[in-house]
């Protein structure tokens, strides 16, 4: 009897693995049936539908007949290798958020990496959005960031794949077309997210659309003077030639005069027991190189009584000040693009993945705060005794005031 149970048992055991796979094979068959649904709906369209459109259409979204046999492989599923030239297209706008602390900027530099925008056209080869190459995209962006500069409101615009033939500015339907912030956001690193997309008209361009951009830039308020602080910033209100604020890009740049709208300093949250957290807010119709940065480092002299409020209006007036003078700027890692303005612009996100980026920020806002958290308990740990408060901070007697430094022309 114990001999027919162990032979009983022995045969139990090839069943179980027969039953499995029984259910694996059912399964395997499920998936099967659900992807051919999915690709029954898949509105690339085929070779044959592409000869049977019409020749503009024809010539726009699938190419010509060699440009079709390169591509056979590149089908729309993004699986394959190779340009997606025979899809339909349209042109859109991302609105782009990213922490700049390890990226060389935003924009694409030779022999640089990373940067944010590289990164963001990485993501798009990988996903297959791009129809055609990126010159053929119509690509465009609104703000050109420094090394280390973040962003919550970057917008870029260009042509990409879609769901819809012949989608318009006019055509949404949220269910048929591809959600580009959940697929680009699988793709993309941590410190870069999309948080919102838009159909655009064909002559809009995120650059020269833009009607007002928005900067804020995030410092402790220490011993500054935030009084003259606010008493100089009043001063940059209006339309200036910034000049003296900015690094000069003779090259590029012809006219140096700018709109600022509003420059507000305000308390950003004061929860901190070491210090306070200020912020410098300041919105205008357009910004040249490093214009924030060099208006803020003026107004961290000021705050520091090593400067006064008219320092701003001599800076101002390029025939008193014809030459830039020597100064270090800001801090770039505090800076960050807060919004773009455009006129009718609104930006979409699914409900899916409006989600997925709350979990994401959520689980690196609290990865910080733990970091923060431990060097609070390593501050709270120490005995040294105060600094001597009767000694100033800032030692006005070291300062050479600005107008007396050997200036210089960038």
């Amino acid at each position: 009897m114990a001999a027919a149970a162990a032979g009983g048992g022995q045969a139990a055991a090839p069943r179980a693995e027969v039953d499995a796979l029984r259910l694996r094979v059912q399964e395997l068959e499920r998936e099967n049936q659900r992807l051919a649904k999915v690709a029954s709906r898949c509105t690339c369209g085929s070779k044959e539908d592409s000869v049977a459109s019409s020749p503009a259409v024809t010539a726009s979204l699938c190419g010509s007949s060699q440009e079709l046999q390169k591509n056979t492989k590149s089908h729309c599923t993004g699986r394959q290798v190779g340009l997606v030239s025979h899809c339909p297209k349209r042109l859109v706008a991302l609105k782009i958020m990213y922490f700049g602390q390890r990226f060389y900027g935003f924009a694409s530099q030779a022999h640089t990496e990373p940067t944010v925008e590289s990164q963001i056209f990485k993501a798009l080869e990988r996903a297959k959005l791009l129809v055609g190459s990126r010159k053929e995209s119509c690509y465009s962006r609104c703000g050109r960031t420094d090394k280390g500069v973040s962003a919550t409101g970057q917008v870029i615009s260009l042509f990409l794949r879609s769901n819809i033939k012949d989608a318009g500015l006019d055509v949404v339907d949220n269910e048929s077309e591809i959600d580009y912030v959940k697929v680009l956001n699988r793709i993309l690193p941590y410190d870069i997210r999309v948080i919102g997309w838009c159909p655009v008209a064909a002559d809009f361009l995120a650059r020269f659309s833009c009607l007002g951009r928005e900067y804020t830039y995030l410092f402790w308020k220490g011993d500054l003077d935030i009084l003259e602080m606010q008493k100089a910033a009043s001063k940059f209100i209006g339309e200036h030639d910034y000049r003296n604020f900015c690094k000069m890009d003779a090259a590029n740049v012809s006219n140096y005069r700018r709109h600022i709208t509003d420059f507000n300093i305000s308390a950003y949250d004061q929860r901190s027991n070491y210090d306070e957290l200020w912020a410098i807010t300041i919105k205008g119709s357009a910004f040249l190189w490093h214009q924030v940065r060099c208006m803020v480092a003026v107004l961290f002299l000021i705050g520091q009584d090593l400067e006064s409020p008219c320092i701003v209006d001599s800076l101002l007036d390029i025939t008193k000040t014809p030459r830039k003078p020597q100064y270090k700027m800001a801090s770039e890692v505090p800076l960050i693009l807060r919004s773009c303005l455009f006129d009718e612009v609104n930006f979409m996100c699914s409900s899916d993945a409006s989600q997925a980026l709350i979990e994401h920020l959520k689980d690196e806002y609290h990865q910080y705060m733990l970091q923060a958290t431990i060097f609070r308990e390593a501050l709270s740990c120490l005995t040294f005794p105060e600094p001597n408060s009767c000694e100033p901070r800032h030692k006005k007697r070291n300062h050479i005031p600005l107008m007396s430094r050997q200036t210089e022309r960038k």
